[in-house]
């Protein structure tokens, strides 16, 4: 079966990882901007990352037939530096007509702190001054249904917000029901620590249908699985659900969505010949 990994982090994973998502059905990834595991010191230093998402992950994805598409942002780990924030920020319009991009993200909280909600109100304004999706971090553990209920009620406060070009993410049991009640999108991590299992997910399916549902895998630097997808794919043929809500949630949901973006260029995956492999001087 075909999928589409909504959220992954593909600069943190080796070359090896596309060949095996694609030798598993993945067909394109969604790759929001995120905290590489340290903070930048520089605007500079993230024109360098966005140059990277939307001039050569794209070409690396290529090589197994897989689309890449991006989100572009200043991550809620590093708003607390709020004068780095706002050039970034003013940075970003630079990039968003590129190939691929397909709005702002992934923007939201961390510590649920002032310095972030500022930035996180900021984002949304370009984002909407833009006509751009939106993609969110919601935070992890403790801080997850508070930080959650600050982002909802900022959304919410914005008329001028199209909540169905929003997907609010790393949703668990404690907060899917009021992002999907609030009329975003809501995305299920599929995360080792911190976030859902597999397992888990499924539940959430079985509770609230698969209407706004995505599931990612958040693969990055840290303890996560690439292909985790595949997992929640078997999790619900084990429990004996159909293949058309299988398809539903793992890749027509995520057309659905993504289709909304004008950097949305998607060629449906029968048509899909995988670009030149780089010269073995360039792979390594």
């Amino acid at each position: 079966m075909y999928y589409i990994d909504p959220h992954i982090h593909m600069v943190s994973r080796t070359t090896d990882d596309y060949e095996s998502l694609a030798k598993m059905g993945c067909v394109a990834v969604s790759e929001p901007a995120f905290w590489a595991g340290f903070d930048r010191g520089s605007a500079d230093g993230f024109r360098d990352y966005f140059r990277q998402l939307t001039e050569f992950e794209q070409r690396r994805s290529g090589w197994y037939g897989i689309s890449h598409f991006t989100w572009l942002c200043i991550n809620a780990k590093e708003a607390e530096n709020v004068r780095l924030s706002r050039e970034v920020i003013a940075m970003i319009p630079e990039f968003l007509d590129k190939p691929g991009v397909l709005g702002i993200g992934e923007i939201g909280l961390n510590k649920n702190t002032k310095n972030e909600a500022i930035i996180f109100l900021e984002h949304v304004d370009l984002a909407v001054r833009t006509g751009e999706q939106i993609l969110i971090h919601t935070p992890h553990l403790e801080d997850k249904y508070p930080g959650t209920r600050m982002i909802l009620d900022m959304l919410t406060d914005d008329s001028r917000l199209d909540r169905g070009r929003v997907l609010v993410d790393h949703v668990e049991e404690h907060t899917i029901r009021h992002v999907l009640e609030d009329g975003f999108w809501a995305g299920m991590t599929l995360y080792p620590v911190s976030k859902c299992t597999p397992e888990r997910a499924v539940d959430m399916v079985e509770m609230y249908g698969p209407e706004r549902l995505l599931v990612n895998s958040a693969g990055d630097w840290g303890p996560s699985k690439p292909s985790a997808v595949p997992d929640f794919i078997l999790e619900l043929r084990k429990r004996g659900h159909s293949e058309s809500l299988i398809r539903r949630v793992v890749y027509e949901n995520p057309l659905t969505f993504f289709s909304q973006s004008r950097g949305f260029n998607f060629t449906p995956p029968d048509a899909v010949v995988a670009t030149e492999f780089p010269p073995s001087s360039f792979a390594r």
